[in-house]
């Protein structure tokens, strides 16, 4: 098939060959690539948003609860609760639509409220939080009911000494809050001690629709690239080389035929220009031949 294309179609396929392996071979890497910078830009909203309850929790428990010490001894008051706090000002976080798709949950062990209780795969995030002291983050992908989701988490641990005012045990706690939640749980807390984890999670469909559109745009980029380069070495292509030998294909033709005064003109200095020279040369020779084969024959006919 490729013996009847002319050498400008020859070469587009080629191109065109070259594009489709090529986009086919960088296809997987690029879309692994992307993917992992997506999890990253998705890790680093995720780390700051922690870094925001943590702040929010550190003002409660050193700031907040002070001023309430007298009132919660007759009251227990959520607002003076750490966790609370930080769970109020995410959900006004997730109000904008910046932050609409992101979930932030303290995964605790023994929560006093139970709605802060770690399921089994939570469990095991914390699990590996106690016994490896230098692990400061995880991250990865988990499937529940509602679909997969990406997930980012940090150890929680008793940073302050005044959470054990209420998780040590349950004689010191405030009454209001023996009277609230009982005494079956939240309790038996130690300083320094990770008792649960922080964990920022986003649906998967973010992390992969992000790798997506720009695997998509770059490859709509590259392509694009790829076809105006196409299209120039075509035109070069063309200019340079097919329209040259085409100019002494057709003067060939005419000195077969006995033309010799057409010339072949050396347009260029490179293979092309030197093949013109070839065939002046072999002009010049041939046009000397048929003088000598014409002389011979007059020579022979006197």
């Amino acid at each position: 098939m490729l013996k009847n294309l002319n050498l400008k179609q020859k070469f587009t396929i080629l191109l065109l060959i070259i594009l489709t392996f090529g986009l086919s071979l960088s296809g997987f890497a690029l879309s692994s690539l992307l993917r992992e910078n997506a999890k990253q830009d998705i890790s680093s909203t995720g780390v700051m948003l922690m870094e925001t309850m943590s702040s929010v929790r550190k003002y409660t428990s050193t700031q907040v609860n002070p001023e309430l010490a007298d009132k919660l001894a007759t009251e227990f008051l959520p607002q003076s609760v750490p966790a609370y706090s930080a769970r109020e000002v995410f959900d006004i976080l997730r109000k904008t639509t910046d932050y609409r798709e992101f979930s932030y949950k303290e995964a605790t062990l023994n929560p006093t409220n139970l709605r802060d209780k770690a399921d089994g795969f939570e469990t095991e995030i914390v699990e590996r939080f106690r016994n490896k002291s230098d692990l400061k983050e995880v991250s990865g992908f988990r499937s529940i009911p509602a679909g997969d989701i990406f997930y980012i988490a940090r150890p929680l641990p008793v940073s302050e000494g005044s959470c054990l005012k209420c998780h040590s045990i349950p004689e010191v706690a405030p009454q209001s809050m023996i009277n609230l939640y009982g005494t079956a749980n939240g309790f038996g807390w130690k300083l320094n001690e990770i008792v649960g984890a922080q964990i920022i999670s986003v649906p998967a469909n973010n992390v992969i629709n992000k790798a997506n559109q720009s695997s998509l745009l770059i490859i709509l980029i590259v392509s694009t690239i790829f076809i105006v380069t196409i299209l120039l070495v075509n035109l070069f292509l063309n200019r340079q080389v097919v329209m040259p030998l085409k100019r002494m294909t057709r003067i060939a033709e005419e000195v077969s035929t006995g033309h010799m005064e057409v010339e072949f003109e050396q347009m260029s200095n490179d293979e092309i220009g030197n093949l013109a020279k070839a065939f002046k040369r072999m002009q010049l020779s041939l046009e000397m031949a048929m003088k000598r084969i014409k002389r011979t024959q007059g020579s022979t006919g006197d």
